[in-house]
C-alpha cells in the first residue's frame, strides 16, 4: 500500500454524506477495485450487487473504515451504523448487554441509548428476545441484533451488507418500514445484496463487475 495516496477524511459538507474518489485495492498482485468512484447524497437509498467475490463486502470496509485503499480517497460527513454480513454482536453476552457494550463503544448516554434500544426492540419485533444469549438465538434473530446494533447511535450514514439475510417475510417487511423512515428523515443508506428483489424500494441500484461501478441494468 502507498503511504501517500490514500486519505480519509471527516467533515462536514451539505451535498453528500459518503464519497469515494478513485478507489483501487490490491490483494497482493489481484486487482480487486479498480478506480471506484462513489457519491451517496443524504436520504439516499442505493442498492450495490455483484457476484460473489466481486469485491462488495471490500469496498464495504473501505468506505466505513475498517480497511484502507490501496489508491483514492474517503470522504465521510456523519456517524456511519454498518452491518457486516457476519454479525459483530457477542455471542458470550444477552441481546440487552449487547446493546449495553455497543452503547459503551458510541460513547451514548445511558438515557439516549435505552430510549432508542427499546425503540428498536419493538420495531424489528424481538423484544422476548432480551434476556437470551446471543449464542441461543436463532439466525434472523441474531441478524435482527446485529442491524440494531448498527442503528444504535443513529447513524447519518447506514451501511448493510446482506442485511435482510435469514428474516422471514414479516421481519423483511418491517426492515423496509424502518428504511423508509430512516430515509425520509435523512439517513443516507447502502445496501449491499448479490441479488436486489424489490427496486422500488432504491433510489438507484449499481453494480460492481471487474472491479469497477457501473448502473446495473433494470
Amino acid at each position: 500500500m502507498s503511504s501517500t495516496s490514500a486519505m480519509v477524511t471527516n467533515a462536514a459538507h451539505g451535498g453528500r454524506l459518503l464519497a469515494a474518489h478513485g478507489v483501487s485495492r490490491k490483494f497482493g498482485k489481484r486487482q480487486v477495485l479498480s478506480q471506484v468512484d462513489l457519491d451517496l447524497a443524504p436520504g439516499v437509498t442505493v442498492g450495490l450487487v455483484g457476484e460473489n467475490g466481486s469485491g462488495k463486502s471490500t469496498l464495504l470496509r473501505i468506505l466505513v473504515g475498517l480497511l484502507q485503499p490501496t489508491t483514492g480517497t474517503i470522504e465521510r460527513y456523519g456517524r456511519i451504523g454498518y452491518c457486516p454480513q457476519d454479525a459483530l454482536v457477542v455471542d458470550g453476552l444477552t441481546v440487552d448487554e449487547n446493546f449495553r457494550y455497543f452503547a459503551a463503544a458510541y460513547g451514548l448516554p445511558s438515557a439516549r441509548w435505552r430510549a432508542h434500544a427499546e425503540f428498536l426492540l419493538e420495531r424489528l419485533h424481538f423484544a422476548a428476545d432480551r434476556a437470551q444469549l446471543v449464542s441461543k438465538l436463532s439466525g434472523g434473530t441474531r441478524q435482527k441484533l446485529n442491524l440494531a446494533v448498527a442503528l444504535l447511535h443513529e447513524p447519518q450514514i447506514l451501511v448493510l451488507d446482506e442485511p435482510y439475510a435469514g428474516f422471514d417475510w414479516a421481519t423483511y417487511q418491517r426492515f423496509w418500514d424502518l428504511a423508509r423512515e430512516l430515509r425520509a428523515a435523512g439517513t443516507t443508506i447502502l445496501v449491499v445484496s448479490h441479488l436486489i428483489y424489490d427496486r422500488s424500494e432504491f433510489d438507484r441500484v449499481i453494480e460492481l463487475r471487474d472491479g469497477q461501478l457501473m448502473e446495473a441494468m433494470p
